[in-house]
């Protein structure tokens, strides 16, 4: 067995990233057991017995998962087993799924499945890097055609210096925390966050972290020339497109024509009268050689191809227009609805984002469970939703991959604004409702969500804008590019790189990039940042004209949240026997009262009424008695020498039958009853520490003032 177990290491700060294979997994195309410290994962890569029909994108899926084991943990829930994937393994999925699918051949025409599995996690190291490596090197050794490898290292700026690979305690001191993918020629890949990092940093920290990946693409390299296998072939196509040659010549300039449209729809209206004009004139043709319209309809995806990106590069046109930096028109509104706790619609062009704020209480937070560590709650949450009808189209209202990996970013982009729980105590929820899309709308939620936190009374720390570039080249060499910003669906589907940028005025916030060819240069990555960061600023600008501070007081329609500090000794007091204090206070002012350890009281009100009823009822059980002070005191007990009567909770003292009238009072029970609430004034706190009463009647108002 140990004969056929291959091996390679690469050291990556303290410790070996260590690649194994032909021990386990061995019915699989390709399986690595990578190990780093003491996180490890088993990556498998499987493929179909045969090509598909001919197809025009990678049938590749990319599924990661955590077992509860590899931290010692039992899953938390009814269910004692893992299940559907958490949103964390959908995006560390979708880490692993981007920077290797421009590197599988679409010839290959074979479902390919990736399945990276934590079966060891020390809760130091973070298992996804580790994951993203070991399925690039499944990959390589595997039969299955890859362009690659590719490699992965998260970086983290703690203290001014870059870490490689940052445990989990370095992430949480970190000022920046982003995740770089790429192979041995260059970036391809990087997203994360940061909390308002000049672009330096994160050029640095790239630059960096394209070290490393080099050594840990030399590491696949190694270990594939010692057990490797041979690659499949891919599919090769006979077809003979030479009749396509006509029918191009026709196409084009009509294309040409109607490609170049200010409007989405214009556009694929425009273009689709083309088609029809040409499928109607080469008919003949077209059903005897093309009768699906299969190779017409690739044959104008290439010409559209080639006309977008020849005017960008030569004449600096885009297809709307604009010029390579030109952001499209912007609106801005604010409290557009009116029963919600915030509320705002942001219009980018064609690209249109409601962001709606929800206030809640502690209740609301979201409760976490993963192989991490402990289970945690977060206080912040944001949730992108983009139903077909904002694409002009029908299907599903489902929650995907990609809603979830957009709605992750545009939190990101907003969490270091986000004020602490200390300065503002509610749990906040953001959706994002895409209305219309064409264009980045994870970025327009981003705008959006910050307009609506605003209009909500968040006070957030700054405002955030964010941006998507774009990339088009002349060739491999760069010789000729042109970085674009505020890019147009058509710009990313037939672009080479999209570019999310969010950011304040001061740094940035959150970062996502993807890049479709071999890898960029610094000078592109510089440049692409240094446009960014104006556009950027463009969009802030706009948006401060719209609101430029949140308001000052929260809607009337959200819960009102007051906090107070009890002394160590008083919290008992304010729980009572089994609860029973705190409980009645909930009960009869129906607010939510939370105490801390430490004695923070947390109250949380349906209204700001039944919140300040609380706040005051809490007050009075700890409050000390004052001597002089009035008190709307309780009669408890009605004795012959006079009454014990309750002026704080838990706290009684005696107004004497002579305290109780200016006169003579014979009988106590001819001044009060049992039960009744009577203005008492403390007289006096005796060396035992009794409480004596006076009735408020029985006083002389000329001693009083009253």
């Amino acid at each position: 067995m140990e004969d056929s177990v291959k091996k390679v290491s690469v050291k990556i700060g303290n410790d070996e990233l260590v690649f194994e294979t032909g021990k386990i997994c061995k019915q699989a195309n390709g399986a690595v057991y990578a190990h780093y410290a003491g996180s490890a994962v088993i990556a498998t890569v499987c493929c179909g017995d045969a090509p598909t029909e001919p197809l025009d994108y990678v049938p590749l899926s990319v599924e990661y998962n955590e077992k509860y084991y590899a931290a010692g943990k039992i899953p938390g829930g009814f269910l004692k087993r893992e299940s559907r994937p958490k949103d964390k393994e959908i995006l560390v999925s979708r880490l692993i799924d981007r920077p290797m699918r421009p590197l599988f051949d679409i010839a290959f025409g074979r479902e390919i499945q990736v399945v990276p599995t934590v079966v060891s996690s020390d809760q130091i190291n973070t298992p996804d890097i580790i994951a993203i490596n070991a399925s690039s090197a499944a990959v390589t050794i595997s039969d299955i055609p890859f362009g690659g490898p590719i490699a992965a290292v998260r970086v983290a700026l703690v203290d001014g210096k870059n870490v490689i690979n940052p445990s989990f305690q370095q992430i949480e001191q970190s000022t920046l925390d982003i995740v770089v993918a790429g192979t041995r020629d260059g970036i391809t890949m990087v997203e994360g966050g940061a909390k308002e990092v000049p672009e330096q940093a994160m050029l640095d920290a790239i630059a960096e972290a394209q070290v490393v990946i080099t050594k840990i693409c030399d590491a696949q390299i190694e270990l594939q020339k010692i057990c490797g296998k041979a690659k499949l072939p891919v599919f090769v196509d006979k077809t003979d497109y030479s009749f396509l040659d006509p029918i191009r010549e026709y196409a084009k300039p009509l294309v040409q024509q109607s490609f170049f449209a200010k409007s989405k729809v214009a556009r694929h209206d425009a273009v689709a009268a083309v088609k029809k004009q040409t499928a109607e004139k080469f008919a003949d043709v077209l059903e005897e050689k093309d009768p699906h319209g299969t190779h017409l309809s690739a044959m104008f995806d290439d010409l559209e191809y080639v006309l977008l990106r020849d005017s960008i590069l030569t004449r600096g046109v885009r297809v709307d227009g604009r010029t390579p930096e030109e952001i499209r028109p912007i609106t801005c509104e604010t409290g557009v609805l009116a029963r919600t706790h915030g509320s705002a619609l942001f219009t980018r062009g064609e690209t249109q984002s409601l962001g709606v704020t929800t206030l809640g209480t502690a209740s609301d937070e979201q409760l976490t469970d993963n192989i991490d560590g402990d289970k945690t709650t977060s206080s912040f949450m944001l949730h992108y939703n983009f139903p077909p009808y904002s694409v002009g189209e029908t299907g599903k209202l489902t929650t995907g991959r990609r809603e979830i990996g957009h709605g992750h970013l545009a939190q990101r982009a907003l969490e270091y604004v986000i004020p602490s729980k200390e300065k503002f105590p509610y749990t906040i929820r953001v959706v994002s409702e895409i209305l219309e899309s064409n264009g980045s709308s994870s970025q327009a939620s981003v705008c959006s969500g910050c307009l609506s936190l605003m209009d909500a009374g968040v006070p957030i720390k700054k405002m955030v804008a964010g941006v998507a570039m774009g990339l088009i080249t002349a060739d491999s060499t760069y010789s000729k590019y042109v970085i674009l910003s505020d890019i147009l669906g058509e710009e990313d589907h037939l672009g080479d790189m999209d570019f999310k940028v969010a950011g304040t005025e001061d740094g940035i916030t959150a970062f996502q990039m993807d890049i479709k060819i071999a890898g960029v240069s610094q000078e592109i990555m510089t440049k692409a940042l240094q446009q960014a960061k104006r556009g950027r600023l463009h969009i802030l600008g706009i948006m401060k004209q719209c609101i430029s501070k949140p308001k000052d007081d929260i809607s009337e329609y959200a819960p009102k949240i007051l906090t107070t500090k009890v002394a160590a000794d008083k919290i008992g007091a304010v729980i009572g026997t089994g609860g029973k204090t705190i409980k009645a206070i909930a009960q009869s002012t129906g607010a939510e009262v939370n105490i801390d350890e430490d004695g923070t009281v947390t109250i949380y009100g349906k209204n700001n009424a039944s919140a300040k009823q609380a706040l005051e009822m809490v007050h009075s059980i700890v409050e000390e008695p004052e001597v002089g002070k009035v008190y709307q005191g309780t009669v408890k007990r009605i004795m012959d020498f006079g009454a014990f009567i309750e002026i704080l909770p838990g706290k009684e003292g005696l107004c004497h039958i002579s305290k109780l009238a200016r006169n003579r009072v014979n009988n106590v029970s001819d001044v009060l009853s049992v039960g009744q609430v009577v203005p008492v004034v403390l007289t006096e706190i005796d060396r035992a520490g009794r409480l004596n009463l006076s009735y408020i009647d029985a006083i002389d108002p000329k001693k009083t003032g009253k």
